[in-house]
């Protein structure tokens, strides 16, 4: 495929050295265009010598500093000031120094001296193929940061979406299960026999904490995690208004606000879930008494206890208990990777939970599984 011949703005007041430019660079392959002033140059450059067919088609131009009218640095500095200018090539017979730095400052690819001979095309040439070079890496750079900012924009406005999808997911989800929990309310509301509105109650508790990590999720800032005091508060809060919550008037619950993911805060919800129904129903046989919730922290560890001044071990065996209550902590406390331990200095009963705060490596959870 043949390259396109690349043009060359030559605007000098030397007409003479102007057709010896031409013709040296026409052997190497350019097209040449000839200003005899920098207002000529000016109006090539801004398309108003579109007459001559060369609208925007300069791919490089080489300057001259001393003309008449707007000298070299004068023409420079408008060029600059054009937008997508083609890179410039500051040509000058002087050899002061000084002329060569401010027209570099002021924007010029590279500088060369030049003769009433000629002997400076092939220089040119060179200077001319490097500018052009330095322009095809400076407008491959911007169209890589352009598309480095456009791939960037694309992404927040994924991720933006993502979490709105997330987020709507999870308010429906929560209604969802809140529905379900309802329905279960009801129905243990209009049951007849004890052990029936029981488990559907129970089944309801179970149920309302799911819901609460899905409304916590909806209501946040952060998808990726749920925060405990709060989660913990309103969980407790839905227990006292359980069909047995005439009995929960001194609970209580101290946390620390202690974030989790959200799987790890379903699980620590159906447990204390699990765990206070349990002394609701068998703590204190002639009423109700106080049922205290804490959540600490040691270093990686989280402490998670719940505790009454019941009866303890003097307990006795309820015939209906299905075991199911301690079924459901022990699967959840497997999820957590967590120690589940009953305080035997605690006068009545004091269940304690030790897991890590942020969940164990894949690899290591199944080793500890498989020992």
């Amino acid at each position: 495929m043949n390259q396109p011949t690349p043009t060359l703005l030559y605007i000098d007041d030397d007409d003479a050295l102007a057709r010896l430019v031409e013709r040296g660079l026409t052997r190497r392959g350019y097209r040449v265009i000839h200003a005899a002033s920098g207002e000529e140059g000016l109006e090539h450059i801004r398309g108003a010598g579109a007459q001559d067919g060369i609208k925007g088609s300069i791919d490089v131009i080489a300057l001259d500093q001393y003309m008449p009218g707007l000298d070299g640095l004068e023409t420079l500095e408008q060029i600059m000031a054009i937008r997508d200018a083609p890179p410039v090539v500051f040509v000058t017979a002087s050899q002061d120094s000084s002329i060569a730095v401010t027209a570099l400052k002021a924007g010029a690819a590279d500088y060369l001296v030049k003769d009433v001979k000629g002997d400076f095309i092939p220089l040119l040439h060179v200077a001319a193929e490097g500018a052009l070079r330095q322009a095809e890496l400076q407008r491959a750079r911007e169209e890589a940061e352009a598309e480095v900012h456009a791939s960037r924009d694309r992404y927040a406005a994924l991720a933006a979406e993502r979490e709105l999808l997330l987020r709507e997911v999870n308010h429906r989800v929560g209604n969802s299960l809140q529905i379900i929990a309802s329905l279960l309310h009801l129905q243990a509301s209009s049951a007849a026999q004890e052990e029936v509105k029981a488990a559907l109650t129970n089944a309801m508790g179970r149920v309302a904490a799911v819901a609460q990590v899905h409304r916590r999720l909806y209501t946040s800032q952060d998808l990726k995690s749920v925060v405990l005091n709060q989660y913990l508060d309103s969980l407790l809060e839905d227990l006292r208004r359980s069909a047995e919550g005439n009995r929960m008037s001194r609970l209580t619950l101290k946390a620390e606000p202690i974030e989790i993911d959200p799987d790890r805060a379903v699980a620590v919800g159906i447990i204390v879930n699990e765990l206070v129904m349990n002394a609701v129903k068998y703590a204190y046989p002639d009423g109700a008494g106080p049922i205290h919730v804490e959540l600490t922290s040691q270093g990686e560890d989280l402490l998670l206890t719940i505790a009454d001044d019941g009866v303890g071990d003097n307990v006795k065996a309820d015939p209906r208990s299905t075991g199911m209550g301690q079924r459901i902590v022990a699967a959840m406390a497997t999820k957590l990777d967590a120690s589940v331990e009953r305080d035997p200095t605690h006068s009545g009963t004091r269940i304690v939970l030790r897991f890590q705060r942020l969940p164990a490596p894949p690899g290591k959870a199944n080793n500890a599984a498989a020992s």
